[in-house]
């Protein structure tokens, strides 16, 4: 690739793209500084400015990944006009950003990533993440339109229904199953909706 000269500022973000485009065609293991810089078309030398190694590198990327999906998880929550449907809004929201974002949802949970490296603004933009979806199951239970329930509990159930239901479209697990995974995503979230909801 022809090298090419960047301004400092645009650096990162290039070399976070590039990092993204070896995620989606080669999977996180062909990921490299020195194969990040070939892709960028910058020098070897030139991630150094900014990450001192491949897991800052991707830390880096997976905590861009928890602020996008923060983002998306607030938008959804916003368009919807009551809590239950703000709930089901949500765990749509999750699956299709999972799917329209693969490379960023592979990283965001890798468990190497949780460790020393994890950056502090990393942690708080997962909890804005996650404090979207206890903040509706909250207004959910206060307004009587979910069953009694703990609401942390709660929570975690519809994040491993989401994040389960993600991870086997994203992986290809669904394939065999149904011709139609985003409608399908669709209808399990409105089946868990309407079991966890109180009857009118």
């Amino acid at each position: 690739m022809t090298r090419t000269s960047y301004h400092h500022g645009s650096l990162r973000e290039t070399l976070l793209q590039a990092t993204l485009q070896l995620i989606e065609a080669d999977g996180i293991g062909a990921v490299s500084l020195r194969q990040v810089a070939r892709t960028a078309g910058v020098s070897p030398r030139a991630p150094y400015h900014h990450f001192p190694d491949r897991a800052a590198l991707l830390t880096a990327l997976s905590d861009e990944g928890f602020r996008r999906l923060a983002v998306v998880l607030t938008e959804a929550r916003a368009a919807a006009a009551t809590p239950t449907e703000a709930l089901e809004s949500i765990l749509n929201a999750y699956v299709t950003f999972a799917k329209t974002n693969p490379a960023y949802f592979r990283l965001m949970f890798r468990p190497e990533l949780k460790q020393s490296h994890k950056s502090e603004s990393g942690m708080e933009a997962g909890e804005a993440a996650f404090g979207v979806l206890v903040d509706t199951v909250d207004e959910c239970l206060a307004t009587k339109a979910a069953r009694a329930a703990d609401k942390d509990v709660l929570a975690i159930t519809i994040w491993s229904l989401a994040h389960g239901y993600a991870t086997l479209w994203v992986e290809g697990q669904l394939d065999r199953r149904t011709d139609d995974p985003a409608a399908l995503a669709c209808q399990v979230a409105a089946l868990f909706t309407s079991l966890t909801t109180a009857p009118r």
